[in-house]
């Protein structure tokens, strides 16, 4: 559940029990990543997407099963990236076989960067649906995803997930 509109505010402390990361290694892919906390209490999601074997992407998961998203309409993301992009993805449901997506740039300066998310678009294995953009009050998977169609080391740093 969230409290004030704050998905994850990461700190030293920060309890990392409910991410895990998911690669393109469960389709044969060689991608790596990591997700861990540095010293000041920021997530590191970092790595290296590889395109051999038809890989090519790397993925740090969020299960928070039955979150209340209300009336938001902006996922707002403090981030300091590498310059590379990335996607914010939602599951309404985790049985759900495809996500909403949507791409967002960094700059490589801390930034805080606002998602409409209602521009999020339903998407499965790279392939845009036949189906409304995402207009739902509740999710169960927030995914932070790197595949940019490049073999490319990562690192995207992130403070707050939060909406509005």
């Amino acid at each position: 559940m969230m409290v004030n509109n704050v998905l994850f505010d990461f700190g030293s402390k920060s309890d990392l029990e409910n991410w895990s990361v998911l690669n393109d290694t469960v389709m044969g892919g060689t991608s790596t990543s990591s997700f861990e906390l540095n010293e000041e209490g920021h997530a590191i999601f970092s790595g290296k997407v590889n395109l051999k074997n038809d890989g090519g992407f790397a993925s740090a998961k969020y299960d928070c099963p039955d979150t209340k998203l209300g009336d938001i309409s902006i996922a707002v993301l403090k981030v300091k990236g590498d310059g590379k992009n990335y996607q914010l993805r939602f599951k309404e449901t985790e049985s759900d076989y495809h996500s909403y997506i949507i791409t967002f740039p960094t700059t490589g300066e801390w930034e805080t960067v606002e998602l409409e998310v209602d521009e999020m678009i339903p998407s499965y294995r790279g392939r845009q649906l036949n189906m409304e953009n995402f207009h739902h009050t509740m999710i169960d998977e927030l995914t932070i995803f790197i595949g940019n169609g490049e073999e490319e080391t990562f690192k995207l740093l992130i403070d707050k997930i939060e909406f509005k």
